[in-house]
């Protein structure tokens, strides 16, 4: 038997497992198997913490289909706050080992337990060749593609894993099942890609939805929030400190022009605690 946590942060969830405790032979069989939602626990994906010899924690994510990503920013905020509130840390500033390199994290307290988490998200890649986009151009920014007949102007860039960003209006009615697949797909992204549709609200706000790589259609995408600020930015639509509305909640980014980092505030929740069988 596994025992597993189960976790989200603005609605992007996921099945949280201590590898420190628990051994599973198989990580992609048992994200497929956990994540179905009517057969499994039910979530975005399944979330690995494991023991790292150059941060204090390593994180590795597979998505509902088994594949694993490099990086989820909402569930680096709930990494952050499990080691916490577990025990398995007293520190309030942490490192996190992730396939997209090292993260820092600051934790922020109510009652004892964690409540928000400022994540630095690391530097935004721009060029085609290390999103990868198979573009002739050095950059894709505010770029025409075609997708079923139908042309959208696009922003490429990695947070760690590729995103691409299209800004449209009233985001919150789009049909993502219908266009998501075909843009996670599209033969110019050879990894595929996350898909944001983002609507400007203003210089300081944005709406935004979220076709995940993997995943299909998620309430929330921490490195798609920040991607989104970094495409607003690049195009002329936002400052550079924005909150971003999803359907799962609020998120906070700032992409700080000295550094080139980008930071993301965020809270995580644990939904509930179980023991499975089905890994």
């Amino acid at each position: 038997m596994i025992h597993f946590t189960k976790m989200q942060g603005v609605g992007n969830d996921y099945v949280y497992i201590n590898s420190l405790t628990e051994q599973i032979a198989d990580y992609s069989e048992a994200a497929r198997l956990l994540s179905n939602r009517h057969y499994g626990v039910g979530s975005d994906g399944l979330v690995i913490i494991m023991p790292s010899e150059t941060c204090d924690f390593r994180m590795r994510m597979f998505n509902s289909d088994g594949s694993e990503s490099e990086m989820c920013g909402n569930a680096s905020i709930c990494v952050a706050k499990y080691v916490y509130d577990k025990g398995l840390t007293n520190n309030l500033t942490l490192t996190l080992e992730t396939l997209a390199g090292d993260k820092s994290m600051e934790l922020f307290l109510e009652k004892g337990e964690v409540s928000d988490v400022r994540v630095d998200m690391g530097e935004p890649i721009l060029e085609c060749k290390n999103i990868p986009v198979n573009y002739s151009e050095q950059t894709m920014i505010s770029k025409p593609i075609k997708a079923n007949g139908q042309t959208w102007t696009v922003t490429a860039l990695s947070m760690g894993n590729p995103h691409i960003v299209i800004f449209t209006k009233d985001v919150f009615n789009l049909d993502l099942r219908k266009i998501g697949p075909l843009l996670e797909h599209h033969e110019l992204f050879p990894n595929r890609t996350n898909v944001q549709f983002v609507e400007v609200l203003s210089e300081k706000e944005i709406n935004v939805v979220i076709w995940e790589r993997g995943a299909g259609e998620t309430l929330a995408s921490g490195t798609g929030a920040c991607a989104s600020v970094v495409a607003s930015v690049l195009n002329g639509y936002s400052e550079s400190s924005v909150i971003v509305h999803q359907l799962g909640g609020d998120l906070f980014i700032e992409w700080d022009q000295e550094s080139n980092h980008v930071f993301m505030t965020g809270r995580g929740e644990t939904v509930f605690e179980g023991i499975t069988e089905k890994v």
